[in-house]
């Protein structure tokens, strides 16, 4: 959803300390600037000297004079160029710092912000505010502090030689000035806010290509393949309409400018030539005025037409600063410490839970004690907060009431890295990052050896398919591993999982989405690997859980029933009715919706 457009006030305050590291590059572009300007403001002077030298005493004028005054323009030209150029490289490189600044510091953030975000925010949308919306920035770093710079010393320098020339004939030029800047500033912010609203709509032409591209065998199979083109069709028409309307603000608002400056000229043709046929102006003080009326309006002309640049880069700075805004919810509380020696004791005291946007309650005064190295089941109904409970545990989010220890030590007072660092999860949606399989085998300890991947993929049952594959360990897997089995994927987080050697480990329904052969080669894969850690497992085969220590059933965010298999059967409660319930499903899962 689109959000209110910052004052620009805030925004260049926010926007301003990213110069910091910069200043000296800074300070050094602005001084090449005002080399600029002063060689171009002379030219006017130069002219007007020689002109009334001539109307004056034409033969005063020798060869060798202007010879000096070539020269010394020449002269002056050279350093406007290498001034020029120094603006011109270095001054973008300084904006393309600040840009890389500005896209690293979004990045960091966006670790560092929870489920709840990532649940309400679209992919397409963090993307473009990362890469495309800041594009502009490396312009408007580099051209905002040296267009207003370059600005204030032609409008100060203009008015003040041309007050020495006429002051009647200056005062209504810089009339006329404000009525312009009033006049423009309404299609401005028209502009402004169009451009906001082309960053938010191709945010949304992103995240709905994304979606079309992740989900394009759905498409397929179901071909619909001319329903997403129409779709695709209208949104990306719909770009085109806002883009219509803004070209039709800027053309407006340059139609504004032009205006003024027919204006400004006319005013200067016939008060000045009134002027000069009354005697109040000389011809050269005439040519000198207009060249420097011309100079003046270039200048405004200039930053009026720089102002579409300045709203692109402030756009791109509020999609920014919005990104920057957003809280973080879970980040080391004052006075965390890293965990040393983890045994695996976890304990749930009175904890109650309710996710942060919609309030509604998940888990009720759950309390439960994992003593270290036991193997605890979670089953139950849908929505009973078998999931809810595990993500917990590593701080995905922070309980609403209560509190979670792990081997006497509250959450909040360990660190998330070392917190993190203790806890392996093997998910039944696994995701494989865009590389090779030893890369993805890595990820667990990134700083392992070759033998150490390997091995950690022999413990896993992944070494023979791995060694089978066309170049083995350095084989591409593809986006999000699609090259590969759901039973190879799974096999190589469990290798991961293998390689980072935690003391703790989820298995949120790690097998569940697997055939029966591969279910068995999984299921023997995660055998090992739970040996000796605590680990909890949320099932959704119940066979897969029998030789758990305790199994609990969820239900309504309260522990129904607690106790082993034998146990619970015995009791013939809501265990001994979903136990029975799988007994009739070819595959021994939980019926639907259970």
């Amino acid at each position: 959803m689109e959000t209110k457009s910052m004052k620009t006030k805030v925004l260049m305050k926010r926007f301003a300390p990213y110069y910091g590291r910069y200043w000296r590059t800074l300070a050094f572009d602005l001084f090449c600037a005002a080399l600029t300007t002063v060689c171009e403001l002379l030219l006017p002077m130069i002219l007007r000297y020689i002109t009334n030298q001539g109307m004056q005493d034409l033969a005063s004028i020798t060869v060798g004079m202007i010879l000096r005054i070539g020269l010394l323009y020449f002269g002056l030209r050279i350093i406007d160029g290498l001034a020029a150029f120094y603006m011109a490289y270095t001054g973008h490189v300084m904006g393309a710092q600040i840009e890389t600044d500005m896209r690293q510091d979004a990045f960091e953030h966006l670790q560092k912000l929870s489920d709840s975000y990532f649940n309400n925010t679209k992919v397409g949308q963090i993307m473009a505010r990362i890469t495309s919306d800041l594009f502009d920035v490396t312009e408007f770093a580099h051209h905002c502090p040296e267009e207003f710079f370059i600005a204030g010393i032609k409008i100060l320098v203009s008015f003040v030689v041309l007050a020495g020339i006429n002051l009647p004939l200056t005062v209504i030029i810089f009339v006329l000035i404000p009525v312009m800047a009033v006049s423009c500033t309404y299609f401005n912010l028209k502009v402004r806010a169009a451009f906001r609203q082309q960053r938010y709509h191709i945010g949304e032409l992103n995240a709905k290509i994304e979606d079309n591209l992740l989900g394009n065998r759905v498409v397929r199979a179901f071909a619909n393949q001319d329903i997403e083109i129409e779709k695709f069709r209208q949104d990306n028409q719909a770009f085109l309409d806002i883009k219509r309307e803004t070209y039709k603000y800027m053309a407006a608002f340059q139609d504004t400018v032009r205006m003024f400056d027919g204006l400004m000229y006319t005013v200067v043709i016939l008060a000045g030539g009134i002027f000069m046929v009354k005697g109040l102006v000389s011809p050269g003080d005439l040519v000198a005025y207009t060249m420097y009326v011309t100079t003046l309006l270039a200048t405004i002309r200039r930053i009026i037409e720089f102002a579409e640049q300045f709203q692109r880069g402030m756009t791109g700075i509020e999609r920014f600063v919005e990104i920057m805004d957003s809280t973080v919810e879970i980040l080391d509380e004052p006075g965390s410490a890293s965990m040393e020696k983890v045994e695996g004791g976890i304990q749930f005291d009175h904890v109650s839970f309710e996710y942060p946007d919609d309030h509604n309650p998940v888990l009720n005064d759950i309390s439960l004690q994992i003593r270290p190295g036991e193997k605890i089941a979670l089953v139950g109904p849908s929505g009973g907060g078998k999931t809810t409970l595990c993500n917990l545990i590593p701080r995905f989010y922070d309980t609403t009431r209560g509190s979670i220890l792990i081997d006497g030590r509250e959450l909040k007072g360990i660190t998330l890295q070392s917190l993190r660092s203790s806890i392996g999860i093997v998910q039944q949606d696994v995701y494989l990052f865009s590389g090779t399989v030893y890369d993805n085998i890595a990820y667990g300890k990134p700083d392992a050896s070759r033998n150490e991947v390997m091995e950690a993929a022999r413990l896993a049952g992944a070494h023979g398919f791995i060694s089978e594959l066309k170049d083995g360990y350095d084989t591409y897997v593809g986006e999000r591993g699609v090259k590969l089995s759901g039973g190879q994927k799974q096999r190589i987080s469990i290798a991961r999982v293998f390689l980072k050697n935690p003391p703790i480990l989820i298995l949120d329904e790690a097998t569940s989405a697997l055939d029966n052969e591969s279910e068995h080669v999984v299921s023997q894969s995660l055998e090992r690997l739970a040996q000796g850690r605590t680990t909890v497992t949320i099932a959704h085969r119940l066979t897969t859980i029998q030789n758990a220590d305790r199994i609990l059933v969820l239900s309504g965010g309260r522990i129904a029933e607690e106790g082993s298999h034998r146990q619970l059967l015995e009791k013939k409660g809501m265990y001994y009715q979903l136990y029975m319930s799988v007994q009739d499903e070819p595959s021994g899962s939980l019926p639907e919706g259970v």
